[in-house]
């Protein structure tokens, strides 16, 4: 079957350089957390700042460009088949069983992805941006405020929520490169933009 575009040029820009840009944000949070010390504190705070400023640039462009094509829509859940996404990934894959669910232009994502997605940037995204900012402008509580917020409090929440996006980071990067038909052929569509458009099963 020829190969159909799934994914258009700004989502694949947009997914590798969101990727990479959380990727150093985790390296250099853990690094001013004290996990390692790849930087000193001051370089990797310093850092970890310009990175922040750079994704939440990339975001105001991914977001605008959302809401303009429609693609928001593919983030929202439904589409059935959730329960058997759900058996698919915690029995069938294991089983060899078929993957229920086939990507086309209309729906990239799978019913267990959109809810994964849509809870990632309704929860914990916004969790780990305000305990950011909260923790970037500390010195203006006092006129917000927030003068009886804890600085640790808000450090570990910021923490936690690092955490779960590592957690999510390598839970998607293990079923990029094994739940395909082919070998990494979710990561190729995502270099290419092209994928076999097949029959949903």
């Amino acid at each position: 079957m020829d190969p159909a575009m799934i994914y258009q040029r700004f989502e694949r820009f947009w997914h590798w350089s969101q990727a990479l840009l959380i990727i150093l944000l985790l390296i250099t949070g853990f690094n001013v957390h004290g996990s390692h010390g790849l930087l000193d504190f001051a370089q990797a705070a310093d850092l970890h700042i310009i990175l922040a400023w750079a994704l939440i640039g990339l975001w105001v462009f991914a977001v605008f460009w959302h809401l303009v094509t429609g693609e928001w829509r593919q983030y929202i859940p439904g589409g059935g088949k959730l329960k058997a996404m759900v058996r698919y990934y915690s029995v069938d894959i294991f089983l060899g069983g078929g993957h229920p669910f086939h990507r086309t232009r209309q729906q990239k994502h799978n019913p267990l992805q959109r809810a994964t997605y849509l809870t990632l940037h309704l929860c914990i995204s916004p969790i780990i941006w305000c305990t950011g900012w909260l923790f970037l402008f500390r010195d203006s509580w006092e006129n917000w405020g927030l003068g009886g917020l804890d600085l640790g409090t808000v450090a570990v929440i910021h923490t936690a929520a690092a955490f779960a996006i590592l957690v999510f980071l390598v839970v998607h990067v293990y079923l990029a490169l094994t739940v395909s038909e082919k070998p990494f052929g979710n990561v190729k569509a995502m270099i290419t933009g092209y994928e076999d458009e097949e029959e949903e099963a």
